[in-house]
């Protein structure tokens, strides 16, 4: 962000309102807020890899929780949430979302019917086969971007 941005208020806050946060303050939380500056570059990530893999009519989300279900992994719902950090209703939905497309299939969990556990169907990993070699390509040129301290930067985000 620029200094320019937030601008100041242009005009001073009703009778009774709350004071506007001091310019300092704005600024100080513009540039060191760890939560802000991770939800802006997360953004910028996301629109660049949902660009990418847009021909094969994917998002970013959609191909890391496919990958994750790529391999041997059959997890639950609940299990596949915890792993992307995501909530249990957003991964309903984004499951509901994939399963309609015919990419993945719930199965009832072998000990307990009442447990689903998500797996990519044949168009599924045909989906993940075409996106990885594209995500490859793109991660290694936004690694040079980062000037190679995306494995640093990763390692450090891993910590949180």
């Amino acid at each position: 962000m620029t200094d320019a941005s937030p601008a100041e208020p242009a005009e001073a806050a009703p009778p009774g309102a709350a004071a506007p946060l001091a310019i300092e303050t704005v600024r100080e939380i513009r540039d060191s807020c760890l939560c802000l500056a991770t939800q802006r570059a997360a953004r910028v990530l996301a629109r660049r890899f949902d660009r990418l893999f847009q021909p094969l009519g994917i998002t970013n989300g959609q191909f890391s929780m496919m990958v994750a279900l790529s391999g041997q992994w059959r997890p639950k719902l609940s299990e596949l949430a915890q792993f992307l950090a995501m909530d249990q209703a957003t991964m309903t939905a984004a499951i509901k979302t994939l399963e309609k497309r015919g990419l993945v299939v719930l199965a009832a969990d072998a000990d307990d019917g009442r447990i689903r556990r998500p797996g990519l169907t044949e168009e599924g990993h045909r989906v993940v086969a075409e996106a990885a070699p594209l995500w490859k390509s793109e991660h290694a040129r936004l690694a040079e971007e980062l000037a190679g301290e995306a494995k640093a930067i990763a390692a450090l985000l891993a910590k949180i």
